[in-house]
């Protein structure tokens, strides 16, 4: 799983059981899903992995059990919890930052009984609880971009923000009708329509330089439709061209960090991979290889390979650094 998977889905593992232990009675599986912004796919598989919780030696079931009802789901806590939870320090620790870290989500679903768990666990846990208070969990983000986004999300109304395009390295000015928040790998995203690109766009917070709250309504056209984030941010089209490149083996953390396709080990260079980055933006693939200092090869398009010699050669000479034109 991803980085952006395992952030949203811890967040979500976290209030699914309050949640649903609230409606013993049982919930529609599409109405859990709509209240925590999933699709339905996604909300049975994160049952499935709670189901799957167990005690050591024995089965799913034995902590969480759910159990689906036709299109509806309940879950109870009866099977196996005989025994009392046994927090080690750390693990007390860990689970009150992240608790601290879920109410700091806006429109968190049974916000009431995450505090609730969060006050069990912090009086559980003693002096322990009290050292995290110095613990800064890293979120990039201005935090005053953060607090009026949120202010506009809950009075429904317009913004009007300047925007950092690092692409284009150009600070634009735009005015748009704000949808919903999103923390994804530890930043935050605002989900909104904007009326400049006339399409709904994902606004890094920490790229947002001021932002201001209009005194107009937020109208999100009827086609803006949430952007479904499972798989990360970018998330390209196949439509998209297609950049093949050869990493050295010092560059093979590429592959890692962006999403790829055809990744094959290659002996050219030694302890290589070859891989396919598909991008919109050819700047943007022109700045990385150049970034990667020549441990990478460019295949297609061979453009960029030429560019990028032609712009470390101007650069060279800027410095009156003499190039013998190999390589």
């Amino acid at each position: 799983m991803n980085a952006t998977g395992t952030t949203d889905r811890m967040t979500r593992l976290l209030a699914l059981v309050p949640y649903l232990s609230a409606r013993p009675g049982g919930v529609a599986v599409a109405e859990a899903a709509r209240d925590f912004g999933v699709s339905e796919r996604q909300l049975r598989g994160d049952l499935e992995l709670l189901w799957m919780c167990g005690l050591p030696g024995y089965g799913p079931g034995d902590l969480i059990d759910v159990a689906f009802e036709g299109d509806r789901v309940r879950v109870t806590f009866s099977a196996g919890m005989v025994r009392p939870l046994r927090l080690t320090t750390d693990e007390a620790v860990a689970l009150v930052v992240a608790l601290r870290t879920l109410l700091e989500l806006p429109d968190l679903a049974e916000r009431e009984a995450v505090s609730r768990a969060l006050a069990k666990v912090s009086a559980a846990a003693g002096d322990a609880a009290e050292r995290t208070s110095p613990v800064a969990v890293s979120v990039d983000v201005r935090e005053d971009a953060l607090a009026v986004v949120r202010e506009a999300l809950e009075r429904q109304r317009a913004l009007h923000l300047h925007y950092y395009v690092p692409a284009r390295d150009e600070r634009t000015e735009r005015t748009v009708d704000p949808m919903r928040l999103l923390l994804v790998d530890g930043r935050w995203y605002l989900e909104a329509w904007c009326r400049r690109a006339e399409g709904v766009r994902l606004f890094r917070l920490d790229r947002v330089d001021d932002v201001a709250v209009l005194d107009e309504p937020a109208a999100p056209p009827p086609q803006a439709a949430n952007r479904n984030v499972d798989d990360g941010v970018y998330q390209p089209g196949p439509e998209e061209p297609a950049v093949r490149l050869r990493l050295a083996r010092r560059a093979r953390w590429v592959a890692d960090y962006y999403p790829v396709e055809d990744v094959v080990p290659v002996d050219d260079p030694p302890g290589g991979l070859a891989v396919t980055v598909r991008t919109a933006d050819l700047a943007w693939a022109r700045r990385l290889v150049a970034s990667l200092g020549g441990d990478a090869v460019v295949d297609e398009p061979v453009e960029i390979g030429t560019q990028v010699a032609a712009e470390a050669r101007a650069a060279l000479a800027r410095y009156g650094v003499a190039h013998d034109g190999a390589g």
